[in-house]
């Protein structure tokens, strides 16, 4: 997500600086005119805005105090780091005394890299005007949510109906196959109705190729399910569905060699008797 998003702020002409805990993942961005440090603290040296998007809040959290931006800087915090991470980041802000924007995304590493994100946006009001141009180039639609921690909460409920709509899709391919129909009838079937969605054929395609390249790779799915139903439970409603998606993805990731490797897709797998 992080490498298809600086090609879209450089594609846009915006200067970018960047720091990965894999060096080599981080020169391989020098082709887009990005420049490459060794440390947080010399990519975040004179930056007007520092962006974060690392796997939970304990590497965001690491990583900003390790970057240490000037005071008054905007960090635009753009991981999923659910409810409990992203106060967490608000305390972590007020402490370095910087401005902070929640942002999480909708989207996969193809939106990130052709600038068609959905951006969750959430933090001051002075801000929008300063990250202007960075969500023009990083989007196709921002949503404005109030205070800092909104958009980690809208990420929450929107993910909860992404991975309903993943699994919901290959529990019918699974079931479809197994009753001896062709699933793609399944596909064919909804393709311009009320309950068609572009999502289950997206999905649905890879999960009758049986080919997963990782998009939404099923450790970062299963992390995120994880805060969903920490979500759930803080208000007080059921889990039960989320603890089932959660088991069959973590039930996919033990059928497969490589869990970073495969996609979201996958999780038919997790339905297999």
């Amino acid at each position: 997500m992080g490498a298809g998003m600086v090609s879209s702020l450089r594609r846009a002409g915006l200067p970018v600086r960047v720091w990965n805990r894999d060096p080599a993942k981080a020169r391989a961005l020098t082709d887009t005119g990005a420049a490459a440090f060794d440390s947080p603290a010399e990519a975040a040296r004179g930056a007007d805005v520092v962006l974060t998007m690392l796997l939970d809040a304990d590497a965001v959290l690491d990583v900003v105090r390790q970057a240490a931006p000037a005071a008054g800087t905007t960090w635009l915090q753009t991981s999923t780091v659910g409810v409990e991470g992203a106060d967490r980041t608000v305390a972590a802000a007020r402490e370095l005394d910087l401005v902070l924007v929640d942002c999480p995304v909708l989207g996969t590493k193809e939106p990130a890299a052709t600038g068609a994100l959905t951006l969750l946006a959430s933090g001051p009001e002075e801000a929008r005007e300063r990250l202007g141009p960075v969500f023009d180039a990083l989007g196709a639609k921002t949503v404005w949510l109030g205070e800092a921690g909104a958009g980690s909460r809208l990420k929450l409920a929107c993910n909860s109906w992404l991975f309903m709509l993943t699994t919901g899709a290959a529990q019918a391919i699974a079931l479809a196959r197994g009753l001896g129909v062709d699933p793609q009838r399944f596909l064919d079937a909804i393709e311009g109705g009320p309950v068609d969605s572009p999502y289950a054929h997206l999905k649905g395609g890879l999960m009758l190729s049986g080919e997963y390249p990782p998009s939404f790779a099923l450790p970062g799915a299963t992390k995120d399910a994880r805060l969903i139903g920490e979500a759930l439970r803080g208000a007080g409603v059921a889990d039960r569905l989320t603890a089932a998606v959660l088991a069959t993805m973590e039930a996919a990731a033990e059928r497969v060699d490589d869990p970073a490797a495969v996609d979201l897709a996958a999780v038919v797998e997790g339905l297999r008797g």
